[in-house]
């Protein structure tokens, strides 16, 4: 049975994913993590949470095209599936679920 919740790393990784689009690969994907968040995040961290959400079934990936800039090495194209999708929406419903219980903020 597939996996159907994420982590909240996993879920910005997922959310990134789904912005950066045809550009979302392991290293734009920790350049923006880090844009995004202020945290630093390890390409080897970012590689293994892209591999579990591919393995839970919530990212496809495909291999780019060959480029003379990155030496005519290839990269791994990420793109979020139907269940990632679905996965997001859920946790976005949840969270706004527990907000509306919350009291309201007053901020000053």
């Amino acid at each position: 049975m597939k996996e159907t919740r994420i982590g909240e790393f996993e879920e910005v990784i997922l959310i990134i994913t789904g912005i950066l689009g045809e550009q979302a690969y392991a290293y734009r994907i920790a350049e923006e993590f880090e844009a995004q968040t202020g945290r630093a995040v390890s390409i080897g961290a970012t590689h293994s949470t892209l591999t579990r959400l591919e393995d839970k079934g919530f990212l496809d990936s495909k291999m780019g095209k060959a480029t003379a800039e990155r030496g005519g090495r290839r990269k791994r194209i990420y793109t979020i599936t139907a269940s990632g999708k679905r996965v997001l929406q859920n946790s976005l419903d949840f969270k706004m679920s527990l907000w509306k219980q919350y009291p309201k903020l007053v901020v000053r």
